[in-house]
């Protein structure tokens, strides 16, 4: 698995032919840590065994340099191994004389007899490989020259120098940048040298061929340039990676490209731990100074951390860069020069792993001061406050603070937790002072952690002098988006507002404040229909136009306008007044989303008047972030209802799967939320397979809301109708209704169950309940006034009633509907008058209408099924033997049962047999299906 050294691996062999002729040599081979000496002097042997050339071969290692002759013993070992006897003692005699007179000239010291000392005994090593060279060339071997013990230096220094006359080739493996090999016996050889051959990286060919040579098979294009741009070329870190992406049994893809990036070998951490470990301390210092600062820290930054001036800064990074642990880097702002970086992610962490805890905090605390003094952002002093131990430094707790509420600003709340729990630890902070800090906090986990923040907030209250200022506090418990407080929470708010008293009896901010509270109280009850009508009692004691001037003000009546709006006590007409004057007087893309005025965009919803929210949405969205913070959610929350409001169920979806994601990162409630949009959006397209995903997700949610609850049953009702369970499906709807009726939510627009539960007891033959059904939907809806509700409730009663009255009502519904937002109502509506009129001069341009409609709307669904005018199968859709068997029977006006006794099968496999009938016609029942019949026998004649 050796790539790109052929061209070294062809110069030693070259090297080893001349010698064969006379002219030996001296090959250096250099490079930093991992780039793969050992591996080519591994390789040569074999590469050269066509020479007939003779090995030695030698391994240095720092533990041995103490161990004198050691790496000397190693080639001439391997020399004897096997050889005559007479070479053997010759070996022995000469070795002991050797390193007798070695040792002489050792206590000589450096004068000029210690040198002198040396030269009989080198001589006769010398004479020694003479010797074994009248049989062929030799090829001599020393890996890691900078770790080879002082004697064996002496043997090979004095070797280098004396070549000539010997059939050999020595060739020296030597790492770059380290300290030893600045030691002058190393530096004789290396200058000695015949030829250097200085290895290079990996080019990104040869990276794609040792990803397949690992993995087993080619590597994906983005996987490798992750594998490239990480390892920039490094054999070891290349290799290292790929094990451990082997090991865990990840395979070259695309998708994998990340996991590359990110791994984080042990091997490899523990192999460049040792090599930090072995440097000088200047060495030492600057690579822990550059680890702690990581990319915020520039030379200059991280030679004043590891105290060094700047020659002594500028020898250590020249000596991290030779070893190959550190790469130069240019920042974008380019007029500032290159900074270093770490060449591999596991340097840091080796880097790391080479000092004791105790270092490491000490450096990050320093590391803390010196970007404080030096004006650097509050952020990057907390990273280091937090790394850290418990800090002394007056001013970290307010940097700490400041830190937190810049990641709140650009959308980051589990930095700012971060921030503000290591700021607790500081144990100068008491009284009102912690109380602030545990408020703070508090504010920033509502969203991610709703139990720590209730938690945080009951410990801070105790700690305010006053009664406004807890009653404050307990204002920064999260919201109910729905109804889902805890129990605890609403006994805060309780608390508080009883203490602060009614808001009628106050003035100025504590007003203000008791306003809150109760529409935060009154929310909380939303599922309560005693409260719901108290809410109700409320708003009407209010008078015509109640008080909306003051932030706090808007947000009790959004509260209590909700609660109108799901009990039906406001026609839709008053309800879109009052929202409207909620708008005109809310600053657009204010501080909203931690308050209940998002309910003014449900309350417009249900009253068919998406257009006012709407145009105000846009405009917020336009002021507001990007996708980066807990407003952006609710932004894309509200586009998704408005989205609904007016039939476009698609990118409505789309919406809520955005919030959902955002809710996820930022506020996990308001996940609920979005989770009940998507519920929603899933019913109108119908889609089988998004359906049963979506309830999979639901359940894991295990919310108390009831929106959520009721939502699930009604989209598990969809999919047992879509798989021919109509019987279990109404049944469930029926549950549901009638579940929202005790619960007081009776808006039709929100939650229109009855449409859904009557089409299936009309598929089911049970007429009587659909109509009756039927009729109390129409009653609603005319109490309620919102033109999509009446349309689709006069769309329902056409459907079940046959002749002149039926169309009379669908006539009437599309005249309604034409008066709403919601064109994908109006496009049903026309969709089936146009099928009542089929055969007449105006049922094509209503069915035509009925498809463009549906194509703006993004339901293909629909405008298919009108383009077929008026459901007649095509050839390509032409039933089955057996569903055409089901469907006759069926038309002569036989029951399931009746029909599966005919046929000798069980009524479930009927009841499945013309569900797929009824989608292949595009038919919604049976009425619908006999008057198919005749385009079914053309079809079948053509």
């Amino acid at each position: 698995m050796l790539h790109e050294r052929d061209p070294e691996l062809a110069q030693v062999t070259t090297a080893l032919r001349d010698a064969r002729a006379g002219r030996p040599s001296l090959v250096l081979i250099t490079g930093p840590l991992g780039i793969g000496r050992s591996a080519l002097l591994q390789r040569l042997p074999a590469h050269v065994a066509d020479e007939g050339a003779r090995v030695l071969r030698a391994n240095a290692a720092p533990m041995e340099q103490d161990f004198g002759f050691g790496v000397v013993r190693q080639l001439l070992d391997s020399l004897l191994a096997g050889a005559p006897r007479e070479l053997c003692e010759r070996w022995t005699h000469e070795s002991a004389g050797f390193a007798r007179m070695t040792a002489l000239a050792d206590e000589a010291g450096p004068g000029p007899e210690g040198p002198a000392a040396h030269e009989p005994a080198l001589g006769g090593l010398r004479a020694l490989l003479e010797d074994v060279c009248a049989d062929g060339p030799l090829l001599i071997l020393v890996d890691d020259l900078q770790w080879v013990d002082t004697p064996s230096l002496r043997c090979l220094a004095y070797l280098a120098k004396r070549l000539r006359g010997l059939p050999a080739v020595l060739v020296c493996a030597l790492r770059d940048g380290e300290p030893r090999g600045r030691n002058p016996l190393v530096g004789e050889i290396a200058d000695a040298a015949t030829h250097r051959l200085p290895l290079g990286p990996l080019s990104a060919a040869a990276t794609a061929e040792t990803i397949r040579d690992h993995l087993g098979e080619p590597g994906h294009e983005d996987f490798v340039r992750a594998c490239y741009d990480t390892c920039a070329g490094n054999p070891l870190a290349l290799t290292s990676v790929l094990q451990d992406l082997a090991a865990a049994g990840h395979r070259p893809t695309a998708d994998r490209a990340e996991a590359a990036r990110s791994a984080r070998p042990a091997d490899l951490r523990e192999r460049l731990a040792r090599c930090v470990r072995l440097q000088p301390p200047a060495v030492r210092d600057l690579a822990a100074a550059l680890a702690v600062l990581g990319d915020h820290g520039d030379p200059a930054l991280a030679a004043r951390l590891a105290g060094l001036d700047p020659i002594g800064s500028g020898a250590a990074l020249r000596a991290l860069g030779e070893l190959g642990l550190v790469a130069d880097r240019l920042p974008e702002d380019r007029t500032a020069g290159p900074r270093p970086r770490f060449a591999h992610p596991a340097v840091r962490d080796a880097v790391h792993a080479s000092m004791t805890v105790t270092e490491r905090e000490r450096l990050h605390d320093r590391a803390a001061e010196l970007l404080y003094r030096t004006g650097h952002s509050d952020e990057q002093v907390a990273a280091q406050l937090m790394a850290g131990g418990p800090s002394r430094h007056p001013w970290s707790v307010g940097v700490l603070r400041a830190a937190a509420d810049t990641a709140l600003r650009r959308g980051a709340p589990q930095a700012a937790i971060r921030c503000l729990r290591r700021a607790l630890l500081d144990g100068s902070l008491a009284g009102e002072a912690r109380a602030r800090l545990l408020i703070d906090l508090a504010a920033a986990e509502r969203g991610l952690d709703p139990a720590a923040c209730e938690r945080h907030i009951s410990q801070a209250i105790p700690l305010l002098p006053t009664a406004g200022q807890r009653a404050a506090a307990a204002l920064r418990l999260s919201p109910a988006v729905l109804d889902s407080t805890s129990h605890s929470a609403v006994d805060l708010l309780r608390q508080a507002a009883a203490e602060l008293g009614p808001p009628d009896a106050l003035e100025g901010a504590a007003r203000e404040v008791a306003l809150r509270l109760e529409a935060r109280l009154r929310q909380c009850g939303v599922a309560d229909p005693a409260e719901l009508a108290s809410a109700v009692e409320r708003l009407h004691a209010m008078g015509e136009e109640p008080p909306t001037a003051t932030a706090a003000e808007r947000e009790l009546a959004a509260v209590l306008l909700n609660a109108a709006v799901l009990t039906c006590r406001l026609p839709a007409a008053d309800v879109t007044g009052l929202a409207r004057r909620l708008l005109e007087r809310e600053p657009v893309a204010s501080a909203r989303v931690y308050s209940a005025l998002p309910l003014t965009t449900v309350a417009l919803v249900a009253a068919d008047s998406v257009d006012v929210i709407g145009s105000w949405l846009s405009v917020e969205q336009r002021l507001g972030g990007r996708d980066a913070t807990v407003a952006d959610a609710f932004g894309h929350l509200e586009q998704a209802m408005v989205l609904m409001g007016r039939g476009r169920p698609a990118p409505a979806h789309a919406h809520a799967e955005r919030a959902l994601r955002l809710a996820d990162a930022h506020w996990r409630e308001l996940g609920v939320a979005s989770t009940v949009a998507l519920v929603f959006t899933a019913l109108e397209t119908g889609d089988p397979a998004r359906s049963v995903r979506i309830l999979e997700d639901a359940s894991r949610r295990r919310s108390s809301c009831l929106a959520l609850t009721v939502g699930v049953q009604f989209l598990g009702a969809a999919v047992d109708a879509q798989q021919g369970r109509w019987a279990a499906a109404v049944e469930t709807l029926m549950a549901g209704g009638r579940r929202l009726e005790a619960a007081g939510w009776r808006n039709p627009v929100l939650f229109p169950w009855r449409p859904r539960a009557a089409g299936l007891y009309h598929r089911l033959g049970d007429l009587r309940s659909a109509l009756a059904l039927a009729e109390e939907e129409r009653l609603r809806a005319e109490a309620w006034g919102a033109p999509v509700a009446l349309g689709r409730a006069l769309r329902l009663q056409g459907t079940l009633v046959e002749g002149e009255a039926g169309e009379a009502l669908l006539r009437e519904a599309v005249g309604v509907l034409r008066g709403s937002a919601n064109e994908l109502e109006l496009a049903r509506t026309l969709l089936t008058l146009g099928r009542r009129l089929q055969g007449r001069a105006e049922a094509d341009g209503l069915l035509r209408e009925a498809a463009a409609l549906a194509t703006a709307c993004e339901a293909p669904w629909l405008a298919e099924r009108a383009r077929k005018g008026g459901g007649g199968a095509r050839p390509k859709d032409a039933l089955t033997r057996t569903e055409r068997r089901v469907v006759a029977l069926a038309g002569r006006g036989l029951t399931n049962t009746e029909i599966a006794g005919e046929l000798g099968v069980t009524s479930r496999a009927i009841e499945k047999h013309l569900t797929n009938s009824y989608r292949k016609l595009a038919v919604s029942g049976r009425r619908e299906l006999i008057a198919a019949l005749p385009r079914l026998q053309a079809v079948k004649g053509g």
